[in-house]
């Protein structure tokens, strides 16, 4: 059986890399069905100067080209933003594993509309990194997002 908790971990850990460069601490993996680790990345907005750079799409390209997503497992820190919730629906990976969505919820609840299986695991670690870095740099929290203060 596959441990929810041990797939966040890896997330987990990309999205304090991520925090270690002065980005924004949110991290993904992507797995197959059996828990094999296909690719993994965090939020490099910042460090690339790239907009689009989110850690479910740096997951994503990390893990390379497949024919079928359908048992992959997308694993990530925080709830999925509208733009990677629209990469989960594109490609049709089966599963989302969501570390938090206290601090921000995505289309987690659209994706399991739409068949997508949703763990939310409402994970300590998750919420305390993003709580922290939200007070500490609102200004790249509210950019990441979208909102103009």
């Amino acid at each position: 059986m596959i441990s929810a908790e041990r797939l966040l971990d890896t997330a987990f850990d990309e999205a304090r890399l991520g925090l270690s460069e002065g980005g924004i601490p949110i991290g993904a993996a992507l797995f197959d069905s059996a828990g094999n680790l296909l690719g993994r990345g965090h939020n490099r907005r910042v460090q690339a100067d790239d907009p689009s750079v989110h850690a479910e799409t740096d997951a994503f390209r990390a893990a390379g080209r497949r024919r079928d997503y359908r048992d992959t497992i997308m694993v990530t820190t925080l709830s999925p933003c509208w733009y990677c919730s629209g990469l989960v629906r594109q490609f049709g990976i089966g599963a989302v594993i969501v570390g938090e969505s206290r601090t921000f919820t995505g289309g987690h609840d659209w994706l399991a509309e739409h068949g997508v299986r949703i763990a939310v695991l409402d994970d300590q670690r998750c919420v305390d990194m993003m709580t922290r870095f939200i007070a500490e740099r609102p200004d790249l929290w509210y950019e990441d997002i979208g909102v103009v203060e």
